[in-house]
């Protein structure tokens, strides 16, 4: 039990860490949404982050019911996105909770907040003032829409990424596969023009 503990404790540390700056930055997005964004992107955002965090709980749990077996086979058929999915399966732990708790707590931070600016635009353009009784009604409606929809979203997505859990995370290995051949891409143009230079 202790084992498992620290064995955690590195992934975990990096989990806060990455939380806590991703939390920093969001907030001064909800700051600024708050003050100056407008209805529709307001609605947008709220709609988008929604999304995110349904998405983010999906591969969490697919992460983590996904067979590691089953890519180890792909990746020997040379099946592009395999490796990096057996690296997941590999650190299930570590990606469940990336996704589950960080992405999905700051889709709901970033959600919420772009909530409360569609609530007071909505109650500028209905001539009502904070604390009226159809400011409250709006707030408590608009609010549990997005509950709603965020809980039925993840609920819809949590069977589906128990049952197909393997094409999901092959999915998401393929997208990190991309991202890896264009970090070399752009490292190998980088160290080209840096050869030119000198």
């Amino acid at each position: 039990m202790m084992k498992l503990i620290r064995s955690s404790i590195p992934w975990s540390s990096k989990i806060v860490l990455t939380t806590f700056i991703m939390a920093l930055f969001f907030s001064f997005m909800s700051s600024w949404f708050r003050g100056g964004a407008g209805l529709v992107l307001s609605l947008a955002i709220v709609l988008v982050f929604i999304l995110i965090g349904i998405i983010g709980d999906t591969i969490g749990l697919a992460s983590a019911t996904a067979k590691e077996a089953h890519f180890h086979a792909m990746a020997s058929k040379k099946i592009k996105g395999a490796k990096e999915a057996t690296y997941i399966t590999k650190n299930a732990p570590l990606f469940s909770s990336f996704f589950n708790d960080v992405v999905g707590d700051i889709a709901g931070i970033v959600s919420g907040a772009a909530s409360t600016s569609v609530v007071f635009q909505l109650g500028r353009m209905i001539n009502t003032s904070e604390g009226s009784l159809v400011f409250i009604a709006v707030s408590v409606v608009l609010t549990s829409l997005i509950a709603a929809a965020t809980v039925g979203g993840k609920a819809v997505c949590k069977t589906i990424a128990i049952y197909k859990s393997t094409p999901i995370i092959l999915f998401t290995g393929k997208i990190l596969y991309v991202f890896k051949i264009m970090r070399h891409v752009m490292t190998l143009q980088s160290f080209r023009l840096s050869k030119r230079k000198s």
